[in-house]
């Protein structure tokens, strides 16, 4: 039997990419030991995930130190007690130093949540709506020096499928689609046209979030679903 990678996660925020990992290895479909989880926010729900899962955990706040240097050499000095493989960031919300990304150069990958080489950077969801692109989805590619410039490992794209019947559309978007000449497609991309909040959640619990938000007398219904596209693979 092989030996499983020994993997850190770094992350910043909820930890919904790192619990899928935990899933998929718990699951056998993945052959990582996740041997420790690292969050520059001590705040990070994700923190709570790996505890949960039995996974070590590690914070080290970035407001701490006076440069990205002394930061990540702290990093550094936290991930080498674990001595891992393969480094994966999964919402980690800062830049490496060059010196970082050498030191770990080739063991380091990053999940990226659009189709690169486009929308590079944050707030890559918005970008993608603001373009009325028909396609999104996430590249998980090698770190270099280059922000999410490295060689890309594999990319997986997705699409919205909306049933714009499923809400009435208010009086007044009637009014700025006729008075201002504009088309459907683009008051769809620039309003919501009534649709109200709308959440992302998997089908599985679908039923399950619509109670929270009908029990309290909320008006809610499933407007569509998310479909997986292609799945791409890089040289």
């Amino acid at each position: 039997m092989s030996t499983p990678c020994k993997t850190a996660i770094l992350i910043s925020g909820s930890g919904t990419n790192l619990q899928a990992f935990i899933d998929a290895v718990a699951a056998g479909r993945l052959g990582l030991e996740l041997a420790v989880v690292v969050s520059n926010n001590p705040d990070a729900f994700g923190l709570v995930r790996a505890r949960n899962a039995g996974i070590p955990t590690a914070c080290i706040e970035h407001g701490h130190f006076s440069s990205r240097d002394s930061f990540d050499r702290a990093v550094a000095e936290k991930l080498d007690k674990w001595q891992p493989d393969l480094l994966i960031l999964a919402g980690f919300m800062r830049i490496l130093s060059a010196a970082f990304v050498e030191r770990y150069r080739g063991r380091v990958l990053n999940i990226h949540p659009a189709l690169l080489p486009a929308y590079p950077g944050l707030n890559t969801h918005q970008r993608v709506l603001d373009a009325g692109e028909k396609w999104h989805g996430s590249t998980v590619h090698f770190v270099t020096e280059e922000l999410d410039g490295g060689p890309r490992i594999l990319q997986g794209d997705l699409d919205a499928e909306i049933d714009t019947s499923t809400w009435q559309q208010g009086p007044v978007f009637d009014w700025v689609a006729k008075h201002g000449n504009i088309d459907t497609a683009e008051m769809r991309r620039t309003f919501n046209c009534g649709g109200g909040m709308v959440a992302v959640v998997r089908e599985k619990i679908v039923d399950a979030a619509l109670r929270v938000l009908t029990d309290p007398g909320e008006h809610a219904g499933q407007i569509g679903r998310s479909v997986r596209g292609r799945r791409v693979t890089r040289d």
